[in-house]
């Protein structure tokens, strides 16, 4: 799996659908899952929402994939 891009697309329609947005806000972790479509490993959690949140506050995408790749 390519995690970057997988990352870049849970972004993309998290910005671009204000219900996403809100739902993310809500439940980050059940967002990503349910976009993913994967179950974020237990422990992996806060890592992976602050890599999505970092990303779609603008901050270096990279930084947050490289985040996420030592976890899994």
């Amino acid at each position: 799996m390519d995690i970057k891009a997988k990352i870049e697309q849970i972004v993309a329609k998290v910005k671009g659908d204000p219900k996403l947005m809100e739902s993310f806000k809500k439940d980050p972790v059940k967002t990503i899952e349910s976009l993913a479509g994967v179950d974020i490993p237990d422990g992996a959690e806060d890592k992976i929402v602050s890599g999505v949140k970092a990303a779609l506050t603008g901050d270096k995408l990279s930084g947050a994939v490289e985040a996420v790749k030592k976890l899994l």
